[in-house]
């Protein structure tokens, strides 16, 4: 009896060590860290947000990281100390989406889920999320700015970064949507690189002004080219003279809506699309596909559609000066 006993003791608390664990296992944390373009900007800083509003909801560990400068040399070295760390995903929005191949494949080679954002185009990846569809986006920024314009005069474009697959995606879908419905509108010049910082935006909108002083209309892609724009119309005195329209934040250039230096901004909330590339990476870090239709539970992307690893959203929205205060960020 007494074999039987200690016999049925030692299963009762083999049962309860292995129930434990599997409980445990049931309750699996997850690391998720997002690397972005740039720290400490506006827009990156309002991401932040939506990446650690996703670990406060889910109980996972997130958190965000980036270079103090927007270089792809510099961002890959953050990805690399991640990858040290061995973090269960990273979350990516690339400067540069082919500078960053090597060092995601090494992520993806060790095990590690790779989600990107602003980067339909990458190849080491398990998802890209994207907003919307870029050229609808870019599409509708030309019939915005055709309108300001009177369909008629010459018009300037700026991007981020030449490599900048977003950017580009943007602008060129409205230089063809103002060749197909536009003719009597005009680019000048090529594509404006301001490498994300606006004192670059304000100085090359000034020379871009002397270059061309007939120019009527302007397109910003980075979330502070027609902030830096802005300012440079606004010291010259001609906001009723050029029409300035682009992707950036009430918090970033307000203040030229209110002016009129800038007419129109449309941006994707940051927050949310942080918050949907990390439900992807959990998704798939618990085994679990993602599906054309699907909910990722924030606003924008409750019913994806999938193209291949590229997941859209429908997710943007148009500021004015006379509905930006419904916008704190």
């Amino acid at each position: 009896m007494k074999r039987i006993a200690v016999l049925l003791t030692g299963l009762l608390v083999f049962g309860a060590i292995l129930g434990g664990a599997l409980c445990a296992s049931a309750a699996e944390t997850y690391t998720l860290a997002t690397v972005v373009k740039l720290s400490g900007v506006n827009w990156f800083q309002r991401m932040e947000e939506g990446v650690l509003a996703f670990g406060k909801a889910t109980g996972h560990t997130t958190f965000q990281q980036g270079p103090a400068k927007a270089d792809a040399a510099l961002q890959v070295q953050v990805i690399e100390d991640l990858i040290a760390q061995q973090v269960d995903a990273l979350c990516v929005v690339p400067f540069s989406p082919e500078a960053l191949e090597p060092v995601l494949k090494k992520a993806m080679d060790q095990g590690i889920i790779v989600v990107t954002h602003e980067a339909s185009n990458q190849k080491n990846v398990n998802y890209d999320v994207e907003a919307f569809d870029n050229a609808a986006y870019g599409a509708h920024f030309m019939d915005a700015l055709a309108k300001l314009m009177n369909e008629e005069g010459e018009y300037a474009v700026m991007v981020g970064s030449l490599t900048s697959k977003t950017h580009n995606e943007w602008v060129d879908a409205a230089i063809a949507r103002q060749k197909e419905k536009y003719p009597k509108m005009k680019l000048v010049g090529d594509k404006i690189e301001t490498n994300d910082d606006q004192q670059t935006a304000y100085a090359k909108t000034r020379e871009l002004l002397k270059a061309y002083p007939n120019l009527k209309g302007l397109q910003g892609s980075s979330a502070v080219d027609v902030a830096g724009a802005g300012l440079a119309i606004e010291e010259m005195g001609i906001q009723d003279k050029i029409a300035v329209v682009g992707t950036s934040l009430v918090s970033v250039s307000g203040q030229y809506l209110k002016t009129g230096a800038v007419d129109m901004i449309s941006f994707w909330d940051p927050a949310d699309a942080g918050y949907a590339m990390n439900q992807v990476a959990l998704t798939l870090l618990e085994g679990k596909e993602i599906t054309d239709g699907m909910d990722l539970g924030v606003p924008g992307y409750e019913k994806i559609m999938l193209k291949g690893k590229v997941i859209y959203g429908q997710a943007w929205v148009d500021v004015t000066k006379e509905n930006m205060d419904k916008y704190s960020f």
